[in-house]
């Protein structure tokens, strides 16, 4: 007997219901922050070639990175929202989770540009090289950029918490980690500003410094979700939740094979329970029920449960103990 939850037409009805609210909130925050990364981008790259600074430019590469991770956003939001159908029976929320990991992938890609354009006029200036001293309009746009990001970084984590959207997430670190670059920027320009002469490598160092932080936030970013890509188990803390949730159900005397996965911004959980053999399959029924109501409250209602009724005798029950821990696996 297997419990695998509820797909009646009420159901599939408030799913899409629920998916097309949530995408329209991601989507209309997402905007928000497009708009305004299109706005910094233009502001940044004149700015930046006006003011004769480096790091400005390395800033503004570093929007426009932003303003295409927004187009990338909304299109896995897009397509995640769609219902299961009979050929993705769990749905599309990977495409969620995969549009993030691309972010992180494509930080990488803007860190390692940011590195390696600091680097070059970095080696050319201790090679005798003179670079150019940035002016005050370029600490402006840095200052500017400092504040907008910031807002924007804590606007999309409001509504990444309440969406529960790891795509979400990810687009509010890239936010942050401009506002951190801009940080950096503004630290370099406004040194080789105020110290002039020599100090004017200032500019491209602190772009070297700060495409590190992007480096980790990129990693961070690409980890979590490739991990949920390659089907890793949830957080220990949630895995804990769900073994209590079945130790703690009346009429269950064991269970193993318990797995559980993310799939976009639902749980996901497999799990064999050990029942009284005599049961009818109605209680029996009733006991995975009343598991798969309990996985919800801790897991959400979106969730995907799977609940195996297997037979036990009380022999086995003493044997084994009361949750079965000698036959319980986790992957």
């Amino acid at each position: 007997m297997e419990s695998t939850g509820d797909t009646n037409g009420e159901t599939l009805f408030n799913y899409e219901e629920n998916e097309n609210a949530r995408y329209s909130q991601a989507a209309h925050v997402t905007k928000v922050g497009m708009t305004v990364n299109v706005l910094l981008t233009g502001f940044k790259f004149v700015t930046g070639i006006v003011g004769n600074s480096s790091a400005m430019i390395a800033d503004a590469v570093h929007s426009l990175s932003d303003f295409m991770t927004d187009i990338a956003v909304i299109i896995g939001l897009k397509i995640s929202k769609k219902p299961r159908d009979s050929t993705h029976n769990y749905g599309h929320g990977k495409i969620e989770t995969l549009s993030a990991a691309f972010i992180g992938l494509a930080l990488a890609v803007v860190a390692f540009g940011i590195l390696w354009g600091g680097l070059q006029k970095v080696f050319a200036f201790f090679q005798g090289e003179s670079l150019p001293a940035p002016n005050s309009i370029a600490l402006i746009a840095a200052v500017l950029s400092i504040v907008s990001k910031e807002w924007l970084y804590r606007y999309t984590t409001i509504y990444a918490r309440k969406l529960k959207s790891d795509a979400l997430t990810a687009n509010a670190w890239h936010h942050r980690s401009d506002a951190l670059s801009s940080l950096g920027t503004m630290i370099g320009i406004g040194g080789a500003i105020l110290l002039g002469g020599k100090w004017v490598v200032l500019d491209p160092i602190a772009a070297v410094i700060l495409s590190f932080f992007i480096f980790k936030v990129a990693f961070d970013i690409s980890y979590k979700n490739l991990n949920e890509l390659l089907e890793a188990s949830l957080d220990s803390e949630t895995y804990r939740n769900i073994e209590r949730v079945l130790d703690s159900t009346d009429g269950v005397l064991g269970f193993h094979e318990l797995k559980t996965r993310k799939i976009g911004n639902a749980m996901a959980a497999d799990v064999h329970i050990e029942v009284d053999r005599n049961l009818n399959i109605v209680d029996a029924h009733e006991i995975s029920t009343q598991i798969e109501n309990k996985l919800k409250e801790i897991c959400g209602s979106n969730g995907h449960f799977s609940i195996h009724v297997e037979p036990c005798s009380d022999s086995e029950y003493h044997k084994k103990g009361r949750s079965g821990t000698d036959n319980r696996t986790r992957s």
